[in-house]
C-alpha cells in the first residue's frame, strides 16, 4: 500500500514509531535496532514501509532502508517466522549481517533473536539460502544505517576477507562489520583488507 512514509517522529518506543506525516499519525512496527538508529522525536524522516493486511487489522512495518525492507519481505515467507519474528531477528543484527549469517549457515547468530529457536534458525537458512548473494551486503546503502556504510568497490576480495575471518574462528556479524569498517579501495587485495579488518577486532 505504502511504498514509505516521510514525516516527522512525533514518538519513538522500542518496537513502535509515530511518524506525522500530512497532519496523520501512523502507527509503525519497528525493530529495537532501527529505534535505537532515530534520532529523536521531532526529527524529519524516510520510513520504508510493509503493509500487513489481515480482516481483523492493518499494520504497518517499518525500515530505515530498503535493504532491511527487503530482507523483511523474505524473512516472512519462511515457515514460523512472522512479522513479530522478522522484526525480533532483525532487531540483534543489521540485513547484512544476516545476509552473511545466512550465506555462511550461522544457525547460532541468527537464533539470539528473541523467541526463534536453533530450529527456525535453521528453516531460515534453508529456506533463503538460494534467495539471497552475499554481495548484497557490500552494496553501498543508500539511506540511514546503524553501521557504516561499505566505500569502494573489490567486492569479491571483501567476501573473501570476511570467510578468512570467520574461519579464523571469529563470529560472522564480527567478521562481516570489521571488513564493512575497514578503509579499502578497488585496488587492495585480500591480504590488505584483511590487516585493516583485523585492527577493528583487537
Amino acid at each position: 500500500m505504502y511504498a514509505y512514509i516521510k514525516g516527522t517522529i512525533e514518538e519513538i518506543t522500542e518496537d513502535n514509531l509515530v511518524l506525522e506525516a500530512g497532519q496523520i499519525g501512523y502507527n509503525i512496527k519497528i525493530s529495537s535496532r532501527t529505534a535505537n538508529a532515530l534520532e529523536g522525536t521531532g526529527t524529519f524522516v524516510k520510513i520504508y514501509t510493509y503493509t500487513l493486511v489481515r480482516e481483523d487489522a492493518l499494520s504497518l512495518y517499518g525500515f530505515l532502508t530498503r535493504d532491511d525492507l527487503e530482507i523483511f519481505r523474505k524473512l516472512i515467507t519462511v515457515n514460523g517466522i512472522g512479522p513479530k519474528g522478522g522484526l525480533a531477528i532483525l532487531s540483534v543484527m543489521s540485513a547484512d549481517e544476516l545476509i552473511f549469517a545466512i550465506a555462511s549457515g550461522d544457525a547460532k547468530a541468527i537464533s539470539k533473536a528473541p523467541g526463534v529457536g536453533a530450529r527456525t534458525a535453521e528453516r531460515v537458512i534453508l529456506d533463503l539460502k538460494g534467495k539471497i548473494s552475499l554481495e548484497d551486503a557490500f552494496l553501498p546503502k543508500e539511506n540511514v544505517s546503524v553501521d557504516k556504510p561499505l566505500e569502494g568497490g573489490a567486492g569479491k576480495e571483501k567476501n573473501e576477507a570476511v570467510e578468512a575471518l570467520t574461519a579464523l574462528g571469529y563470529p560472522a556479524a564480527d567478521a562481516l562489520r570489521a571488513v564493512r569498517q575497514a578503509v579499502s579501495t578497488e585496488n587492495e587485495s585480500v591480504e590488505d583488507i584483511l590487516k585493516a579488518a583485523l585492527k577493528y577486532l583487537y
